[in-house]
């Protein structure tokens, strides 16, 4: 089995911990460890999970037996982490985007060329069964060649102002949110950026909650191949909205079009306690099997399993190159983060920023 731990136990870390723990019950992962700053996080999830937490990541890396490690802490924090897990010749999945800096990203990719290791990064709506329609209608031809392309992607005002206010003004819905669009689309169209122009906004964020970071951001994103991408993020919407993030997107071709509305899966309910909600099981649902175990399904979990089945098959006596081609690899990391920090450039000098 693949010997796995996790660098970042918060939100979404704990997703990554039930996944490898899930791995277990298959016989493909062992989940050996986990690493946080946070005590509290430590209290409930080694009980919860049966395995030791780590304050120090570098301790953890040296003194547990580990094949691979999963990188879920801040954007901001990724290229060290992963740098140091490289270099101690572990395999490497790591949260989008790969890091926030062009330059970091190529740090992360050079280590794990250098010590022979697979970098793969969760782009999750990549495993998104509506999202691979559109791939392949693409790849197919079926709408012809793209044209012009938009995504959206709108997070409640909870996530910058409840779950992240420490790191926020270090990040930026670009960063959060737009980094899964910009991979997704690029993976549709298979091109890379070209020029970008973007606009920014900081109407609420920062004079209702003092915190220095954009509510939003806009930008004209145009593809190698000429297809042009409008992409809008926020992560502003009301308390009240009916579903933790609103998004989708559509493409459109010289033949056809294809939509997507990611928020509104058909899937509604209306309690008294929670009010109108809209449900998007296609990420992640909790099922129990027939000997009575939790298992969890949905392409959340997918993208993660997948990083574990990979290093499963390096392990089995496969090599890097079999497997180059089916994965979010570090160059993809690459290529979406020199698109985001183009926008981020042009929203800050309001001009077009050439890729």
């Amino acid at each position: 089995m693949v010997k796995i731990a996790v660098i970042g136990a918060g939100k979404f870390g704990e997703v990554h911990l039930k996944v490898f723990k899930q791995l277990e019950m298959l016989g493909v992962a062992e989940l050996r460890a986990f690493c946080t700053i946070k005590q509290e996080e430590i209290d409930e999830f080694e009980p919860k999970y049966g395995v030791k937490g780590h304050k120090d990541y570098k301790e953890m890396l040296e003194t547990v037996d580990l094949d691979a490690v999963s990188v879920v802490t801040p954007d901001f924090l990724h290229r060290e982490i992963a740098v140091y897990a490289a270099n101690q010749g572990k395999h490497i999945l790591v949260e989008k985007p790969l890091d926030v800096t062009v330059e970091g990203c190529r740090e992360i990719i050079e280590a794990a060329k250098k010590n022979k290791v697979l970098l793969q990064v969760d782009f999750h709506k990549r495993f998104d069964p509506d999202h691979m329609g559109v791939e392949a209608a693409v790849r197919e031809g079926k709408i012809g060649q793209p044209l012009y392309c938009s995504a959206y992607m709108e997070d409640r005002i909870v996530v910058p102002v409840d779950w992240f206010p420490g790191w926020a003004p270090k990040g930026s819905p670009v960063w959060f949110l737009g980094s899964h669009f910009v991979d997704l689309l690029r993976w549709i169209v298979k091109s890379d950026g070209a020029t970008v122009y973007a606009s920014g906004s900081k109407k609420t964020l920062l004079p209702d909650y003092g915190i220095d970071m954009y509510d939003s951001a806009s930008a004209l994103i145009t593809f190698k191949d000429g297809t042009a991408f409008n992409l809008d993020v926020s992560w502003i919407l009301p308390r009240s909205f009916e579903a933790g993030v609103n998004q989708g997107m559509r493409i459109v071709g010289t033949k056809g079009l294809w939509e997507v509305d990611s928020q509104y899966r058909g899937d509604r309910s209306c309690t008294e306690s929670e009010g109108m909600r809209t449900w998007n099981h296609n990420f992640m649902r909790e099922e129990t099997d027939k000997q009575g175990r939790t298992i969890y399904r949905g392409y959340g979990v997918e993208s993660i399993a997948d990083f574990a089945y990979n290093v499963k098959f390096l392990k089995e006596g496969g090599s890097l190159e079999q497997l180059s081609g089916k994965y979010p690899s570090g160059e993809d990391g690459l290529e979406v983060t020199r698109i985001c920090a183009g926008i981020m450039k042009s929203i800050e000098t309001g001009g077009m920023v050439r890729l």
